[in-house]
C-alpha cells in the first residue's frame, strides 16, 4: 500500500522496512549527489580545463611536510560542516596507514569535499587537498605501471551519473568533440552496474539527465598520453 502512494510524490526515493536496506538507498543517493559534482568540460580550450590541468602539474612539482600538510587538511575541516569529527580524527592518527586511493573510495568525506573543491574551484579546498591530490595521483601512477603488463589492449569501462540538463546541452551541441573529466574519474567493467545504480536513479530528479558513458580503452594509444589509470578493486 505505501510503495503506491509513494509512487506518486517525486520526493520520496521508496519504502524501506528494515535499517540495512534504508541505509543502503542512503550510500547509493550519496554516490549519485557526489557524481553529479564532477566537473566535466566540453572544449578542450574551455578555462576550467586548463586551469586544472596547471594545478595538477603545480601539485605534482610541490615537495612539502606531510606531516603538517596533514595537520592544516583536519583543522580546515573542523571548521566546516558536515565533516565528521571521528574521520577527521582517524585521518589524523592513521593517513599513513592507508593508500590514497583506499582514503578517496571509503565512505568518508575525503571523495566529496575534493570533487566539490575541483567542481567549483575552491582555492582553500584545493590547497588544502594539495597534498592529498599528490599522493593519489601518484599512487595510480605506480599502479599504472605495475598493470601495464596485465591489462588487455583494448577493453571497455562505464560510468554512470546525473547530468544538469545545461551541461547535457552543451554535450549535444560538442557531439564528436573533445570531452574531459577535470578531476579523478571513477568507471566499473560493470555496465549493469553503472546504469542501474547511478544512471538509471538520476532520472528521477527533472533537472538532471541520466547518462551512461561508454568508454573504449586502447591503451596503445593511453600510454602516450600523461594522464594515468589503474584498476583499484583488486
Amino acid at each position: 500500500m505505501h510503495e503506491r502512494w509513494a509512487k506518486t510524490i517525486a520526493k520520496v526515493k521508496g519504502v524501506y522496512t528494515e535499517i540495512d536496506s534504508i541505509c543502503e538507498a542512503l550510500r547509493i543517493d550519496r554516490e549519485n549527489c557526489d557524481r553529479a559534482l564532477i566537473s566535466i568540460s566540453f572544449n578542450g580550450l574551455d578555462p576550467l580545463f586548463m586551469y586544472t590541468q596547471l594545478l595538477k602539474e603545480a601539485f605534482l612539482d610541490i615537495e612539502d611536510d606531510d606531516a603538517k600538510s596533514i595537520k592544516e587538511l583536519a583543522e580546515y575541516c573542523r571548521l566546516q560542516d558536515g565533516a565528521s569529527s571521528k574521520t577527521i580524527e582517524m585521518i589524523e592518527r592513521e593517513y599513513r596507514n592507508h593508500t590514497p586511493i583506499w582514503w578517496y573510495t571509503g565512505p568518508y568525506f575525503i571523495y566529496s569535499m575534493l570533487n566539490c573543491g575541483l567542481r567549483l574551484m575552491n582555492v582553500d579546498i584545493i590547497l588544502k587537498m594539495g597534498f592529498f591530490i599528490r599522493h593519489l595521483h601518484n599512487h595510480i601512477t605506480e599502479l599504472h605501471r605495475e598493470q601495464q603488463g596485465s591489462m588487455p589492449t583494448k577493453f571497455q569501462v562505464f560510468r554512470g551519473q546525473g547530468l544538469p540538463m545545461e551541461d547535457f546541452e552543451k554535450m549535444k551541441i560538442t557531439k564528436g568533440g573533445l570531452m574531459s573529466f577535470n578531476n579523478f574519474l571513477s568507471t566499473s567493467r560493470s555496465r549493469e552496474i553503472s546504469f542501474k545504480r547511478f544512471a538509471r536513479p538520476a532520472t528521477k530528479n527533472p533537472s538532471s539527465v541520466g547518462i551512461l558513458f561508454v568508454m573504449a580503452i586502447d591503451t596503445v594509444i593511453c600510454m602516450k598520453s600523461s594522464t594515468p589509470f589503474a584498476e583499484v578493486s583488486k
